[in-house]
């Protein structure tokens, strides 16, 4: 059995791109991800490369190449998303989504506040990936 600290989410979502080392360097400009963790595919391939991004402290996200005929970016099916990611933000929903705008994010949904108790905003990568952002203001 592996012994897992308490830091480690209990769920880590992967998202793979047609250029995964320009999505990253993309993800850290628009979105404020860090970098945790970097493997560049054997002779500089992408399509086995290997990247954690980290989100706030409190959780991250693997990005990586589109490594067999199952794994694809929706840049590389018609836009196409089967998932998307949820980030919970700690402060400034709007000053997040105006960074990504300006880094080139397409915003699907503008900053709201929701009847659920959070402000949401929601927005598409270059490569067609679907991401909400949100902080929570009260509970419902």
């Amino acid at each position: 059995m592996t012994d897992t600290s308490s830091t480690d989410p209990t769920f880590t979502p992967a998202v793979h791109y047609q250029e995964p080392k320009a999505a990253v360097a993309w993800l850290e400009r628009a979105f404020g991800f860090e970098i945790t963790e970097a493997i560049d595919g054997p002779g500089g391939n992408q399509t086995m490369s290997h990247y954690e991004l980290g989100v706030g402290g409190r959780g991250r996200v693997m990005a990586g190449g589109e490594w067999n005929a199952t794994v694809r970016s929706p840049a590389s099916v018609e836009g196409v998303n089967t998932q998307t990611v949820h980030v919970l933000l700690t402060e400034d929903l709007d000053a997040h989504c105006e960074r990504a705008r300006a880094a080139g994010a397409v915003i699907v949904a503008e900053p709201t506040d929701e009847p659920y108790g959070d402000r949401v905003y929601r927005a598409a990568d270059p490569e067609g990936h679907l991401w909400t952002f949100a902080m929570h203001l009260r509970d419902a």
